[in-house]
């Protein structure tokens, strides 16, 4: 007989290259959606007005685990909640060693 365990196993790692539309926010003078990557689309619900972000919805290109809860489609608060979970862009950005020194 084999055991199980219930309890906080935490969730995996969030694919933030994969596939997701940015949904039911203004782009010029239509509503379409953007695909794009799962972090760019957060990333650009941020940069929202506030109705518009209450209005926006993210479709993911598969499911994800957060907090015990597998989604695909996210609104709202659920963006803002993977929003918390978003990468440092600081720790993401390329060095830039061809930069010269202001001195030299």
């Amino acid at each position: 007989m084999s055991e199980a365990s219930w309890g906080e196993a935490g969730s995996p790692a969030i694919d933030w290259r994969m596939s997701a539309a940015l949904e039911n926010v203004p782009r010029g003078d239509d509503d379409l959606a953007e695909v794009t990557s799962l972090e760019r689309a957060v990333r650009a619900w941020l940069v929202l007005d506030p109705a518009h972000r209450a209005d926006a919805t993210l479709t993911l290109e598969h499911p994800l685990l957060i907090e015990g809860v597998s989604m695909t489609i996210f609104s709202g608060e659920g963006i803002a909640v993977l929003a918390g979970h978003l990468p440092d862009v600081e720790q993401q950005a390329p060095s830039n060693d061809d930069t010269p020194d202001e001195a030299g």
